[in-house]
C-alpha cells in the first residue's frame, strides 16, 4: 500500500503500487485510438496497446469530474471515454455502461468513482475485454450488500445530514425519491479541498441518484476475478475510510491511500491518472 499526503503527484506512476461523453469518439470506432492519440507505445519486443480507460462517474456528479483526469491520460495517449451514469440502479445502470463497453473495440480498463465501483463491479462481468478495475473513492459491494448498507458499516460519513431528498410522481403514479447533497454544505460534504469557486459549480451540476439505487443489493462482483486497484480518499465525509479499507482488503486491490476529500478526482487528478496508468501497464501487454 501506497500513502500519498498530497500535493503535485504526476510523478508519482514509477511508485504506486498499487469522461465528458464524446471526448474520445474514435475510442468507439477503433481499437487503441482516439482524437490525437496512437493508443501504441513503444515496448521491447514491439507495440503494446493502450487500452480504452473508460470512467464511470458517481453519484453527485457528471462527466466532467473526471476531467483532470482525462487531459493526463489523453496527454500520455490513452483512448478515454467517460460513460454518463443513469444514477437509478446498479442493475440499470450497468447496463447501460455495457451498452458503451460492447461498443469499443479491444482491452479495457474500468474505473468507478463513489456508487460508479457498484455499476463496474456488475459491467464488468463476463467481459474478457475489461482487463483491470480502477475503483476511486468507491463500493466495492459483494453480492447482498448494498451501497447504504456498506456506509454504515464503520462510522464517520456525514452524508445523510446534508442530503436534500426529493419526491416525485413517476409515469406509473407510483412516488420515486431523489437525493441531492444541499448546495450550502456541498464542497465541506463531498469536496473539500476542491477551489471554493469549483467546488460552488460542481453543487449546482450535480446530478441526483435515486434513493432506490443505494437500497438495491449487488448480486455480482467483478473484482473477485479481475484485478483491482484501489484509492482510499483517508479525509472521507461520504465513505468513510475504514469502509474503503475493509472492501479493499476483501478484493485484494493494490491500495493507495491520499488525504483527500470524496471528489479526489478533481483535486487530485494526476494521482488518480497514474494509478489508472499503473494498472493499463500491469494487466495490457
Amino acid at each position: 500500500m501506497v500513502s500519498i499526503k498530497g500535493g503535485h503527484r504526476r510523478a508519482v506512476t514509477g511508485a504506486v503500487s498499487t469522461l465528458t461523453a464524446g471526448l474520445a469518439l474514435g475510442a468507439f470506432a477503433l481499437s487503441g485510438t482516439a482524437d490525437g492519440a496512437t493508443g501504441t507505445e513503444a515496448a521491447a519486443g514491439g507495440p503494446r496497446v493502450k487500452p480504452t480507460v473508460v470512467l464511470e462517474h458517481g453519484a453527485f456528479a457528471d462527466g466532467s469530474s473526471w476531467n483532470g483526469v482525462i487531459a493526463d491520460l489523453r496527454a500520455d495517449g490513452y483512448p478515454v471515454v467517460a460513460a454518463a451514469n443513469p444514477l437509478r440502479g446498479p442493475a440499470n445502470d450497468a447496463a447501460a455502461l455495457r451498452t458503451v463497453l460492447d461498443h469499443i473495440k479491444g482491452p479495457k480498463i474500468l474505473v468507478g468513482h463513489s456508487y460508479g465501483g457498484n455499476v463496474i463491479s456488475e459491467a464488468a462481468v463476463g467481459d474478457p475485454d475489461v482487463k483491470a478495475l480502477v475503483y476511486v473513492a468507491a463500493f466495492l459491494p459483494a453480492p447482498g450488500e448494498t451501497a447504504l448498507q456498506l456506509t454504515d458499516k464503520f462510522p464517520g460519513s456525514t452524508l445523510p445530514d446534508a442530503l436534500d431528498p426529493v419526491t416525485y410522481r413517476q409515469a406509473d403514479g407510483t412516488t420515486a425519491t431523489d437525493l441531492y447533497i444541499q448546495q450550502d454544505r456541498f464542497r465541506h460534504q463531498f469536496a473539500a479541498d476542491v477551489p471554493k469557486g469549483q467546488a460552488a459549480l460542481m453543487a449546482v451540476e450535480q446530478r441526483p441518484i435515486a434513493q432506490a439505487a443505494l437500497e438495491e443489493k449487488a448480486t455480482v462482483a467483478a473484482w473477485k476475478t479481475k484485478p483491482s486497484w484501489d484509492i482510499v480518499t483517508t479525509e472521507d465525509l461520504n465513505i468513510p475510510a475504514a469502509v474503503q479499507r475493509f472492501m479493499a482488503k476483501r478484493a485484494h486491490a493494490h491500495v493507495t491511500e491520499v488525504a483527500a476529500s470524496h471528489s479526489v478526482a478533481v483535486s487530485h487528478p494526476h494521482l488518480v491518472a497514474d494509478v489508472i496508468e499503473r494498472a493499463a501497464r500491469a494487466t495490457v501487454r
